[in-house]
């Protein structure tokens, strides 16, 4: 099936309890919709509608799927669901929170709390290349308790990147838009697109996905926080296998930033997994030690003069 844009509910539509408002976003798996529950609050609810295996066509409630897609849709429903069940366990002011699931129109839906604020995407683009450490340690140390929480149930995020990494309006980060569901669905259904985005996704999202774990987050950790340096994605897992040219932290933000913020980025960031962090708590460690300063232009860093050797032609 040709990948198509599903129509959204229309404003004013009753699913179940809840009064859909409007479209919040539209994206490849799922459609995100403000609503209002019978107690008057503001709610957001997920919809699992993967434009891939179902269509929905203006005026229609019901999305239409061809018998060629209709396992992969349903077993893809369950795993949205399992996902739904799995973060309503969760309660922590990091990780947002899930309501309620059900099953409607024969889809699935997932009711979150709805949060004012933007998100860290927004904010890098706003302040391209001028973000505070201080800023970037605080947000990433306060979202790696949300991690942690989430790991501590046995399950992983998959899908860390600026834009779910959501600010409240006092710049509490809360992380939002698991994407546990749809690697769940991929690894059994090669039919699907993979749902990770470049730049950000680690090295084990592509292939088999075997070598999947915690450390897999962290390195989207990482790349997020190269991200707030750089102002875009850095360079995609994938390409950096082939030929690495993404430059490494600690030279290209030399005397901007403390050496340790560059040191732990880049650390994030190995290609091989077991060089990485292995926990978010070994991570949050090293976030929240004591800032040295950064060195001056003038005063290269070992590292930098050592790679600047190391460019010289040999006589």
């Amino acid at each position: 099936m040709a990948q198509q844009a599903n129509q959204p509910l229309p404003n004013g539509f009753q699913l179940e309890e809840y009064t859909i408002d409007r479209q919040l976003s539209l994206g490849g798996f799922s459609i995100v919709y403000l609503a209002t529950d019978p107690e008057g609050t503001q709610i957001a609810i997920k919809e699992y509608l993967p434009n891939s295996l179902a269509l929905r066509n203006d005026g229609d409630v019901k999305p239409v799927i061809t018998a060629e897609h209709l396992g992969a849709f349903r077993y893809g429903m369950k795993c949205f669901f399992e996902e739904g069940r799995s973060l309503a366990k969760l309660s922590h002011p990091n990780v947002i929170r899930v309501l309620n699931f059900f099953r409607a129109n024969d889809t699935v839906y997932m009711v979150m709390e709805y949060e004012h604020g933007r998100t860290l995407q927004e904010f890098i683009q706003k302040h391209q290349g001028h973000i505070s450490e201080r800023f970037i340690r605080g947000v990433f140390t306060r979202m790696l308790n949300g991690l942690r929480e989430v790991h501590a149930h046995k399950l992983l995020h998959l899908d860390l990147k600026p834009s779910n990494i959501y600010l409240r309006a006092d710049n509490t980060p809360v992380l939002i838009d698991f994407g546990a569901a749809r690697q769940t669905l991929i690894t059994d259904q090669p039919m699907l697109k993979p749902m990770y985005t470049p730049g950000f996704a680690s090295p084990e999202h592509y292939g088999s996905r075997k070598d999947l774990g915690p450390w897999s987050d962290i390195y989207s950790v990482g790349a997020s926080m190269y991200a707030c340096l750089a102002g875009c994605a850095p360079q995609a897992a994938d390409e950096r296998l082939k030929k690495d040219t993404l430059g490494p932290a600690m030279i290209r933000w030399e005397g901007q930033y403390s050496d340790r913020l560059l040191e732990i980025i880049d650390w994030c960031l190995n290609l091989n997994h077991l060089y990485r962090p292995q926990s978010v708590f070994t991570l949050q460690k090293a976030l929240v030690e004591t800032i040295t300063p950064p060195n001056p232009k003038g005063n290269p860093h070992w590292l930098g003069r050592f790679v600047n050797k190391l460019r010289k032609p040999l006589k």
